[in-house]
């Protein structure tokens, strides 16, 4: 939203008074000395006081005023005139900032406030004329009330003199704190006041307040802070807007600078106080504001120090007080004791803001096409700075400066918003600078926990490192994917371009096809590469000479994608690489120099190896291999070499027949992944390996026989879907840790364990198209007395298209209780236990092309999905409960229609009295083939008719 248009303040004070007597004497003398201080008054005229309505001059003048003076003397209340004017000044307070200075002139406030003496009188004139009950009365009365509430000045017989040198004072320091300059065009801003305003509680005289204002740099936090303090500063008896907190706090007397500045401030001082050290600063800020209402607010703030040193605690300030930090670091609020619910994060412009902003600066955009105006906000992606600044540059040019302006910044970032842009960078130590750089040149757009595999393989601390980037605003991560604004991300690439403008093999990491050709086409010597990430849209051939890498001593991470080497001979590589990854990269695996490896991650997926690197032996680092999709590979070799192996990815290695033995009992050993392994049949009798959370055998068809598991394990997801095999072993109850498991279509599953039951952690269990299984175990079979509750998480069940004929073992309700989709479709079943109704946690049941299921019991409590589709035989559906009424009143005549096959379906809404929902979609589809009972209701109907 565009910023409102304020009122241009033209008087520095509005005096409202009453009567001849008060204006030859006080209110004259008043008005010279506010004058002869340079200070601009208005005062009405007799003159403007004519008609009914009060004049448009007056109004305007109150609106135009920073400060509104009223006189109240004994006669006030009996103009109309007077109290119209009260009026509009308490609504100037309430939506203009208006400060209103009451004078109780011979009159005692309570006078004023509760409407007693001479202003009660007056008021009840006021009601015979325009009726007791007009709101034209009330209004004058709430505006009497409100204003005689505020801090004025009381005189009854004392010196008038010494009152006017005390008003002139007041309104002098007043006005000695002047309202900051926010922005040429404070796009944005105004609805963003509102809600800080309303985050800061100021009507609330109960405590001391500390806020903060969060974000990247260049979203307008400074600007914002200024127009938050211009709408506020005058509520407090003392503020100070402590610009550049960072920057000037830099050198051995910067804080102690800044102490100085914000006393001063402060206290309306003519010159600073001399302050000798911190500490003493400290000392003096807690001594002499520490009564004092007061509005601080710290501008880039990015230490700790800094914040100690300002404002270490609010007990430093009087009550009411008001303290306000901006930073780029959301950590150093945290630090601070800041509550969460007074962070406000400043984030960039929506597109019609950032449309509205660009048009102010760039003044002649209507005359450019809209393409190119597209191409500029893209670029600036709502930050206030880039627009602002491109929108300046672009200013009164043509349509082709434009698009060789925005060519230009899509290659070489803007010297002005890189350079604010780069503060945050500047701030981080080493370890988050090459986090950030890796980021900003690779991992854009990635996968949290990709990076984090990668990086962390690079010796770098990437938890740690993550939570501040993200506290600094210069990464998010939505969907667990690593994001970046697109001019941080340029300012980062910058970096690493500045390393060395004119060769890239003197910079650190290389991105582009024609850096990374030209460094490995020519022999360099010493290069300072550390990391090469190539990702190509097309398949693009590459001379690469076995000795390429050999010279990047520093190298660290290898990634290329679409990359092919045109010659045939084995890479050579650094044993210093710590990350391998080039799916298709060459017929052999490469090699590295002789020597301990410090190889942590290898992909060399989608290549057409026969053999891995020899039994690993000099890789004790390794965590990660990729090996999927080589489809020429036809054994695994010993792992135990590889000690650290977490990740082991063979999917779709159509020619592996032999699975070492060695898998089944690494202890590091977390995710095993073979599926597609299509002739894969030798695998290990035992599973012992006690780390394996994850194990992948879907699609292995050759795969006849599922290991025994002699010891619990931690495994979570097991998948066998497609596989050869036969049962499940007995022992697959030592799976403690299971939560999902994928046994469906596999075509020779002939029955299940009734040890099944014993997999207390499960939630998710799928067999469907298990033609051979004729049943699912009852839990009496388990015979485990200590064992009170059969799956006792499992919340989703799918036997469709078995071969079940009942299904028994869902009368016992002390299994599965918390059920909520159970899937029987295609089943050979003829009815549903009546004990389903009592299933209170199912939700969704479906028992489609169940050809023999004849009856369908009374429904689950709190059903809102039945599917009954192609059901031939069935002829009954139980009673309903009072909670499905609403079936039962749709299932009337009017529904059934002359066709074989009847469907209903309902979508109503239920009462949060029926379901304890607030809103419930109900879909229940019924489908009825009976020709002759439907002919019988047609008849039936006709005779009633």
């Amino acid at each position: 939203m565009a910023s409102s248009s304020k009122p241009k303040r033209i008087y520095d004070v509005f005096l409202s008074f009453r009567g001849t007597d008060l204006r030859n004497n006080f209110l004259s003398h008043l008005y010279k000395s506010l004058e002869q201080n340079g200070i601009c008054t208005f005062v009405d005229s007799e003159e403007l006081r004519k008609g009914d309505h009060i004049s448009l001059v007056l109004m305007k003048a109150i609106e135009q005023s920073s400060f509104a003076i009223i006189v109240f003397s004994n006669d006030y209340a009996s103009s109309r005139w007077c109290l119209e004017e009260v009026a509009k000044i308490m609504e100037c307070k309430e939506q203009k900032d208006l400060t209103v200075l009451p004078v109780f002139y011979k009159v005692d406030p309570r006078e004023v406030r509760r409407g007693r003496e001479s202003y009660g009188r007056a008021l009840a004139k006021h009601e015979s004329k325009f009726g007791k009950d007009s709101e034209k009365v009330k209004r004058w009365k709430k505006a009497l009330f409100n204003v005689g509430s505020l801090s004025g000045w009381h005189l009854n017989d004392g010196d008038e003199s010494k009152l006017i040198q005390k008003i002139v004072k007041e309104i002098s320091n007043h006005l000695d704190r002047k309202p900051l300059h926010v922005a040429k065009h404070p796009v944005g801003i105004d609805s963003q006041v509102v809600k800080l305003k309303s985050m800061l509680n100021l009507e609330s005289d109960d405590g001391i307040l500390m806020a903060g204002l969060w974000g990247l740099g260049g979203t307008g936090k400074t600007s914002l802070a200024k127009a938050l303090y211009n709408a506020i500063f005058r509520q407090f008896e003392g503020s100070c807007f402590l610009a550049n907190v960072r920057e000037t706090s830099k050198g051995s007397m910067g804080l102690v600078n800044l102490q100085e500045i914000l006393l001063k401030n402060i206290l309306l001082l003519k010159k600073k106080l001399q302050v000798s050290n911190v500490d003493e600063g400290i000392n003096i800020i807690q001594h002499r504001l520490g009564c004092k209402k007061v509005l601080l607010i710290l501008d880039d703030v990015d230490d700790l120090r800094q914040l100690n040193a300002l404002a270490g605690e609010g007990k430093w300030f009087g009550n009411e007080s008001r303290i306000i930090i901006t930073t780029r670091d959301k950590q150093l609020l945290t630090c601070h004791g800041i509550n969460q619910d007074h962070v406000y994060e400043v984030e960039a412009l929506d597109d019609n803001q950032a449309h509205e902003l660009l048009c102010k600066h760039a003044f002649q955009m209507p005359q450019i096409k809209t393409d190119l105006v597209d191409s500029a906000l893209n670029y600036c992606k709502g930050l206030p700075l880039a627009l602002e600044v491109l929108g300046s540059l672009l200013c009164g040019t043509t349509e082709d400066i434009w698009e060789s302006t925005l060519m230009k910044l899509s290659r070489i970032p803007n010297k002005t918003i890189n350079n604010v842009l780069k503060m945050s960078y500047n701030g981080l130590d080493e370890n988050e600078k090459e986090i950030f750089l890796h980021i900003a040149c690779f991992f854009k757009g990635r996968e949290r926990e990709y990076t984090n595999k990668v990086l962390n393989s690079c010796d770098l601390q990437t938890a740690v490192g993550f939570e501040i980037l993200i506290k600094r605003s210069l990464i998010r991560i939505e969907s667990e994917i690593l994001e970046m604004h697109d001019l941080i991300q340029l300012m980062g690439m910058d970096i690493v371009k500045q390393e060395c403008r004119d060769d890239p093999g003197r910079r650190t990491r290389l991105w582009l096809y024609d850096d990374v050709v030209d460094v490995l086409s020519r022999d360099m010597g010493d290069c300072a590469v550390k990391a090469i990430v190539l990702e190509l849209p097309e398949p693009t051939d590459m001379d690469i000479g076995p000795n390429a890498f050999t010279k990047m001593r520093r190298l660290r991470l290898l990634i290329m994608h679409n990359v092919h080497n045109s010659l045939k001979d084995p890479l050579c590589l650094s044993h210093e690489l710590r990350w391998f990854e080039w799916p298709g990269c060459a017929p052999s695996v490469p090699e590295f120099s002789s020597g301990r490896n410090k190889l942590v991650g290898l992909d060399v997926s989608k290549s057409s190896i026969k053999v891995v690197l020899k039994q690993f032996k000099d890789f004790p680092n390794m965590k990660y291999i990729n090996l999927s999709e080589c489809e020429t590979l036809d054994s695994i070799p010993d792992l135990l070499c590889t000690p650290n192996l977490e990740e082991l990815n063979l999917k779709n290695c159509k020619n592996l027949v032999n699975a070492h033995e060695s898998i089944a009992y690494h202890d590091n050993l977390q995710v095993l992944t073979l599926k597609g392994c299509s002739e894969l049949s030798v695998f290990p009798n035992e599973l012992k390996s006690r780390n394996l959370r994850a194990l992948n055998l879907a699609n292995c068809t050759k795969l006849g026989r599922f290991p025994d598991i002699p010891q619990k394990l931690g495994l979570k997801k097991l998948a066998l879907r497609g596989t050869a095999i036969k049962e499940l072993p007995t022992s697959i109850e030592n799976l403690v840790s299971l939560e999902k498991m994928d046994v469906g279509d596999c075509k020779n599953l002939i029955s299940l364990p009734s040890s099944i039951y014993k997999l207390q952690n499960i939630k998710k269990l799928s067999l469907p198209r298990c033609t051979k299984l004729i049943g699912f175990p009852k839990y009496e079979d388990s015979a485990d007395p200590h064992m009170k509750t059969g799956l006792p998480k499992l919340l989703y069940l799918d036997l469709q298209e078995c071969n079940l004929s009942e299904v028994e073992f869902l009368e016992n309700l002390s299994c599965f209780p918390l059920l909520d989709h159970l899937i029987l479709s295609g089943n050979k079943i003829t009815s549903l236990p009546t004990s389903i109704n009592k299933r209170d946690s199912l939700t969704r049941l479906a028992v489609s092309d169940c050809h023999q299921l004849r009856e369908i019991p009374e429904l689950p409590p709190f059903l809102d999905f039945l599917s009954a589709l192609n059901c031939e035989s069935l002829q009954k559906i139980g009673k309903f409960t009072s909670t499905h009424d609403f079936v039962r009143r749709a299932f009337t005549m009017d529904h059934i229609f002359s066709c074989d096959q009847v469907r209903f379906s309902l979508s109503l809404s239920l009462s949060h009295a029926c379901i304890h929902m607030e809103y419930v979609r109900a879909v229940v589809c019924v489908c009825i083939l009976q020709n002759q009972k439907m002919q019988d209701l047609r008849l039936k109907k006709s005779k009633q008719i």
